[in-house]
């Protein structure tokens, strides 16, 4: 018997700080109308690409996704290889979790989790390897299920590298959604799609013409009290975001079309509109956007974020921003939310 093909995803997986699900509108009238690779090297939860795929514009295409967290890769490459198994624990959570509640969810991830992933816990780049590796179904349905059922969807390590969010308000969240996560293990498992836990300096190093780059990376804090820097272990500084712009002037010298979202921070804004990003072809463009990880609602209100790109929009947006004054960048300032 033929069995259908899973239908496209155009969600993603799991919810990540700083999620681009509500800027697809402002990002879309930069997609290139033409490309033959995919390449997104700080891929979170990964809404650009699943909003490409969706609407039919990776097909026949390579795409490289990438991420420095081994969680994240661990989890999208056991769901990936083995989808059945990842459904089956991922059901048996949501049993737990509607006959016990919160008590459930402390119970995965101070009992289970944590535990497990302790023992394959580090900094070091081999054993962030190892950690990825590690994950099998049974610890990738927890990380989705503590995904869907902890405070606003964050994955937040403390500074001994565990698990810490509390647990969310939810009377009965979805926590198996059996066709999304075979919609998404398909998505993974096509022909030409990788998935590696790799820097962004080794993703974009061989980036160029044919190539659509698009960037998300950590951002960059507005206030001294914005930082969320325990999306991965080491952070990510205003030093990383000076050498992002370098590759990113790179690839977009390469010939490679490139999207780029930040915060709107002064230091931002200057590395963006330096004459070397100018010359590259590079334009910065403000969106509207609103915060969604503050734990007070009134704080989520609306912001402006930036749009770096050499696409010329297909609907007139803002007209570039253009920085008289250079804003000196601090490498002692901590990453944002992304």
């Amino acid at each position: 018997m033929h069995m259908p093909a899973p239908t496209l995803p155009s969600r993603p997986l799991l919810k990540w700080a700083g999620g681009k699900r509500q800027l697809i509108p402002a990002i879309g009238h930069h997609y290139p109308d033409r490309f033959d690779r995919y390449i997104e090297p700080f891929f979170g939860s990964g809404a650009v690409f699943f909003d490409l795929l969706a609407s039919g514009r990776l097909q026949g295409k390579a795409v490289r996704l990438a991420d420095l967290n081994p969680d994240l890769i661990g989890c999208y490459r056991a769901l990936r290889d083995d989808t059945k198994a990842v459904v089956r624990a991922l059901a048996r959570l949501q049993r737990e979790h509607r006959a016990d509640g919160d008590a459930c969810y402390y119970d995965v991830r101070d009992r289970r989790f944590n535990p497990q992933r302790a023992a394959q816990a580090s900094g070091l780049a081999r054993e962030r390897e190892a950690l990825a590796d590690s994950y099998g179904p049974a610890r990738a349905a927890m990380l989705i299920f503590l995904n869907r059922t902890g405070f606003n969807g964050l994955f937040r390590l403390n500074r001994h590298g565990a698990f810490n969010v509390p647990a969310g308000r939810y009377a009965e969240p979805t926590i198996c959604d059996a066709g999304h996560l075979r919609a998404v293990a398909a998505a993974f498992g096509a022909p030409g799609v990788e998935i590696n836990l790799a820097p962004f300096d080794q993703t974009l190093g061989d980036t160029g013409r044919g190539d659509f780059v698009y960037c998300d990376p950590p951002y960059a804090p507005l206030s001294r009290t914005a930082s969320f820097s325990s999306y991965t272990a080491d952070g990510f500084n205003l030093t990383d975001q000076a050498r992002l712009c370098d590759a990113v002037i790179a690839a977009s010298r390469r010939g490679a079309h490139v999207v780029v979202s930040n915060s709107s921070a002064p230091q931002i804004l200057s590395l963006y509109s330096s004459p070397r990003a100018r010359a590259a072809g590079l334009h910065v463009r403000l969106v509207p956007a609103r915060r969604s990880i503050n734990s007070r609602a009134a704080s989520r209100g609306p912001v402006d974020e930036v749009l770096v790109t050499n696409v010329r929009g297909r609907e007139a947006l803002p007209r570039p921003v253009m920085l008289r004054a250079r804003v000196p960048l601090s490498p002692r300032r901590a990453s944002g939310v992304r």
